[in-house]
């Protein structure tokens, strides 16, 4: 009866994410505005007739991009039938999740685990925060520590995964701060996110940021924070544009790496902004078709408006 428990609801689901503001400085405790998209992850759990844990992730066209069989030995370690990146970063996740919540395998009754992707792997939505936020919904356990013990980073994409809405997020010394925002801007349909066709690891990129000089970080973290508060109570796309400028300088300078604009899109006529790790996955754009046509010359098809990809549930 042990597996009972964890057994309904089976199946699991949660949100992809991206950050507008405050990226790399969130982790030094920079408020940075959030978002999570209507494309996530789904997770379906079902009692196994083996005594693995079978694993099978599909991908949003519904094909097989990894399978596996996992066993629980006796010291407690999980071993795959598998030896690669996504294998070992599996294992990782599932042994955090078996020392938070030791009941959920005993190695006897199986488990059979099918996961969802709703967007392409290569989007940087969030393929590992989305399936940690849904083991740990279903085994009832803290998914910031499975992140913390894993991945690392500042948990605003776990945040993101259960939101129905923008929100704001801080570290602070009295723990995160999560507060949802009414971020529905008038000028939205002048917003739309562009695809660079290059992956960003987040791990690199938060590396990255460790090795940079940090005698100014306190004012970037200062100065970031403002300019989310600005945003979100921004009323027109100039204003907008002009605040996402700023925020680029600033990272530009914490980083040492020049902005997105500067180094790929120079006679771009509008405003641009990273999101999340500088150099891949998506950036922000503004304008409208004119603006969106200058990217598709440049061979970049992949383009969603704000409300394509923002979800946002009043």
């Amino acid at each position: 009866m042990y597996f009972k428990k964890y057994e309904m609801p089976n199946k699991f689901h949660s949100n992809g994410k991206l950050l507008l503001t405050g990226e790399y400085v969130v982790l030094d405790g920079a408020k940075a505005l959030a978002v999570p998209t209507k494309f996530g992850q789904s997770m379906e759990v079902s009692r196994g007739k083996s005594s693995s844990i079978s694993w099978k992730s599909l991908n949003e066209k519904d094909e097989i991009w990894f399978q596996d069989e996992l066993y629980l030995l006796e010291n407690g370690q999980f071993r795959s039938e598998q030896n690669n990146e996504v294998s070992n970063s599996l294992k990782n996740i599932l042994q955090e999740a078996f020392l938070l919540n030791p009941n959920f395998f005993n190695g006897k009754i199986g488990v059979d685990i099918t996961t969802k992707l709703e967007f392409p792997q290569n989007w940087g939505l969030g393929s590992s925060s989305t399936l940690i936020s849904n083991i740990a919904e279903w085994l009832k356990i803290d998914a910031y520590k499975v992140l913390e013990n894993t991945f690392g980073g500042s948990g605003y994409d776990l945040a993101c995964a259960k939101a129905n809405a923008p929100i704001s997020y801080q570290l602070t010394t009295s723990g995160r701060q999560v507060r949802n925002q009414n971020f529905d801007p008038s000028f939205k349909t002048n917003l739309f996110f562009v695809h660079l066709k290059r992956k960003q690891n987040s791990r690199d990129a938060i590396a990255h940021y460790r090795q940079q000089n940090k005698q100014q970080l306190s004012e970037a973290v200062r100065v970031v924070s403002q300019i989310t508060d600005e945003l979100l109570r921004c009323k027109s796309l100039a204003d907008f544009e002009n605040l996402m400028d700023e925020h680029e300088k600033i990272i530009s300078s914490v980083i040492q790496i020049p902005p997105i604009k500067k180094q790929l899109f120079p006679d771009f006529s509008r405003s641009l902004k990273s999101l999340g790790g500088w150099g891949g996955d998506f950036i922000l754009a503004t304008g409208g078709k004119s603006e969106q046509e200058y990217f598709i010359k440049k061979g970049f098809h992949t383009i969603l408006g704000y409300d394509e990809m923002v979800k946002f549930e009043s």
